[in-house]
């Protein structure tokens, strides 16, 4: 245990990941509070409560699954030659999947209809509750699966969701705000997502790419995105609203 948190890697793991559960988690924190504020007054709390720790339980019990069956490495099949384990297809399809779901995003933040799947969404307590976990089993996968993708302790994966899960709940409103302000920082998650999804890939094909590689052009991209964001201060201009899947209803 020493060992693992003496090694630089591991914090750098760590905090790459939690950063990226926080901006790419916060549209669910963003969904929930738009579900439980249809709920009357004295029930959104609970109902809000409830989704966001519905959502890290989710994604632990994820996050032990997908770990579980990537530790199976016997060959299932084989493709043009190339042996196929539990391990491989689960990387292939998650790589897949984060590719897909990040090339979607982006072009729904960009070019999307804001609000498209807002409705119809039902008020009471019990139906708000079922479809937030529903919601949250789809909201988890990229999540999971860029945990999975990044590091390889279960326990920094489980530190890093629980943590940014959080921290979340706490400062929702201002982590929100800021990505509002800076949305350039939400596209640069989600380009993050189509990088894990490559290196998923390459390594269900037994092509390794070591993660320090994949961390430092994160890294780099974000430092040269902060000090665009701290140059812009000096001709502060209106950003671009991205589109929003759910947005609150007008009253």
């Amino acid at each position: 245990m020493m060992e693992m948190l003496a090694n630089p890697q591991i914090w750098i793991a760590f905090f790459t990941l939690f950063a990226l559960e926080l901006v790419l988690g916060i549209d669910n924190v963003i969904f929930i509070s738009i579900l439980a504020g249809k709920l009357p007054k004295e029930q959104q709390d609970k109902a809000r409560i409830a989704g966001l720790s519905l959502a890290v339980i989710t994604r632990v019990i994820l996050l032990f699954s997908l770990s579980w069956i990537i530790g199976l490495t016997a060959p299932l099949f084989e493709v043009f030659g190339q042996e196929i384990s539990g391990r491989d297809l689960i990387l292939l399809l998650g790589g897949l999947f984060l590719i897909v779901k990040a090339t979607m995003e982006i072009n729904h933040k960009l070019e999307g209809v804001e609000g498209s799947q807002s409705n119809p969404v039902a008020h009471s307590f019990n139906a708000v509750i079922i479809q937030i976990l529903l919601l949250d089993i789809v909201f988890s996968l990229d999540s999971v699966i860029t945990a999975v993708g990044m590091v390889n302790e279960i326990s920094v994966m489980i530190a890093a969701v629980v943590i940014s899960a959080a921290v979340m709940i706490v400062s929702a409103k201002s982590i929100s705000n800021f990505v509002d302000s800076h949305p350039s920082l939400k596209i640069l998650a989600l380009s993050f997502l189509l990088m894990i999804g490559f290196t998923l890939i390459v390594e269900a094909l037994e092509v390794h790419i070591p993660k320090g590689y994949v961390y430092f052009a994160m890294a780099f991209s974000v430092g040269v995105e902060m000090l665009n964001i701290r140059m812009r201060r000096k001709k502060p201009a209106e950003p671009v609203k991205l589109r929003e899947r759910f947005a609150e209803e007008s009253k």
